[in-house]
């Protein structure tokens, strides 16, 4: 095949997003409808959400001006019926397998983009219909099989199969051609172009770039010289162009991390000391679930102004092990962060992974006797764990009741982007074949 050839196979693509709209919220509804279906609804009171914000909430709610990021008190004073939930993340990872399991019938191509939307490729899936056929079937099954409403965008690439399916909610399904990008999107505000955030909104604004369409008109070398490749970019996106391709998900991560917005902005070092342990834990256990080891370690902090740094080292020999990882972490936040300035998110970073077995562990003379020993430790504190839940068995320093312990909770802690459970799932799709 040759370069023109596989432009035309690009052009050709045809590509859908799928949007569950207010999914927190719609699971409850199908869990409780008598309960929660058709009222106004919301979801808050996690703790990485300070003063009692709200995750999402219910297309009902939202009609009554309730809106993600509000706090409980400003909500319920707009809506004094609207109903909290607490997070459940057991939950939620149920139904998102659900609805992956549906969409992987009609194609390989899966892009697990979160917990609650998805890329498919259907390019080649026309033994199913068209491809409008084939996303009314799978909103269909969606809504039969797992009682929950969704968004699909249909398109020739990722970003405009994105950009139609934030079209119209909910429970909608919209096409988005090339074509039409002009007379759709252009008069839009940047922000509004998927890959584009606030800030570099604003700075787009300093250019006197104040919509997309004036983005896809931009001299190419002034975005280039301002944004870096990005820059180039953004100009191709605001044209409609994307050539990235749907990528389903591998079954080893490139890196594994957690982080935690504070309930309270800390500033003592034994208080962000205790973070940075049960971060350390909580990543570790991911770690060995997957059967790697990390050879980098990252930690991520963010002061009440959103300013946010991050610092890395790489170790001499890789590990698996909390207590590297922790000690790691306070190092690096000893180096590059005062004590006495408050810190509102704290979070650790696992990179360089490697699959344990197939990594050369170099032992020195004074630990070659004792790591066997730690793994072993390490190993059936995991098996009990795994058995009898996250606090089974702790070290002295995780002990306690303050808010960092409850990043070890699964069902109240979670986030969206967190693709583990799903690695899980393959892993166990692939040993059935």
């Amino acid at each position: 095949m040759n370069v023109s050839d596989n432009e035309g196979a690009r052009k050709r693509r045809i590509i859908l997003h799928i949007d569950m709209n207010a999914f927190y919220c719609s699971v409850h509804a199908a869990e409780e409808p008598d309960v929660y279906k058709g009222k106004p609804t919301a979801v808050a009171g996690s703790v990485e959400l300070r003063k009692g914000i709200l995750v999402t909430s219910s297309y009902e709610a939202r009609a009554l001006g309730i809106r993600t990021g509000m706090t409980v008190r400003q909500a319920l004073i707009l809506c004094p019926e609207l109903i909290l939930i607490s997070p459940n993340f057991d939950l939620y990872r149920k139904y998102s397998r659900g609805f992956l399991k549906i969409v992987g019938n009609y194609t390989p191509l899966v892009e697990a983009v979160s917990i609650d939307e998805c890329f498919l490729d259907i390019t080649g899936s026309s033994q199913f219909g068209t491809p409008i056929q084939i996303a009314e079937t799978i909103a269909w099954r969606v809504k039969e099989e797992l009682s929950l409403p969704c968004s699909i965008g249909i398109a020739p690439n990722k970003l405009l199969a994105k950009m139609a399916s934030d079209m119209r909610k909910p429970d909608a399904i919209t096409i988005l051609r090339k074509r039409e990008v002009p007379k759709l999107l252009w008069g839009k505000p940047c922000q509004t172009l998927y890959g584009i955030g606030s800030r570099t909104a604003d700075k787009l604004l300093r250019l006197n770039i104040r919509t997309i369409g004036e983005l896809a008109a931009a001299d190419e070398k002034v975005l280039i010289e301002r944004f870096g490749v990005y820059g180039a970019w953004m100009k191709r996106a605001a044209n409609g162009s994307d050539d990235a391709p749907v990528e389903p998900l591998q079954e080893a991560p490139k890196s594994i991390g957690h982080t935690t917005t504070l309930p309270a902005d800390l500033i003592d070092r034994d208080q962000y000391r205790r973070v940075l342990l049960n971060l350390a834990d909580q990543t570790t256990r991911r770690l060995r679930h997957q059967r790697m080891v990390c050879s980098t370690v990252q930690i991520t902090i963010r002061d009440p102004d959103m300013r946010t740094i991050s610092r890395s080292s790489t170790l001499s020999i890789p590990t698996e092990a909390n207590e590297d990882v922790y000690r790691i972490a306070c190092r690096l936040m000893d180096m590059h962060w005062k004590e006495g300035n408050p810190v509102r998110l704290l979070g650790i970073t696992l990179q360089g992974l490697t699959q344990k077995k197939e990594t050369p562990l170099q032992l020195d003379l004074f630990s070659y006797e004792e790591n066997p020993k730690k793994e072993r430790l390490m190993n059936a504190m995991d098996i009990l764990r795994d058995k009898y839940g996250e606090d089974a068995v702790l070290t002295a320093g995780m002990l306690g009741d303050d808010p960092s312990t409850l990043i070890r909770n699964k069902k109240l802690r979670g986030t969206s982007l967190q693709k583990d459970f799903l690695r899980e799932k393959l892993a166990t799709d692939e040993n059935d074949y």
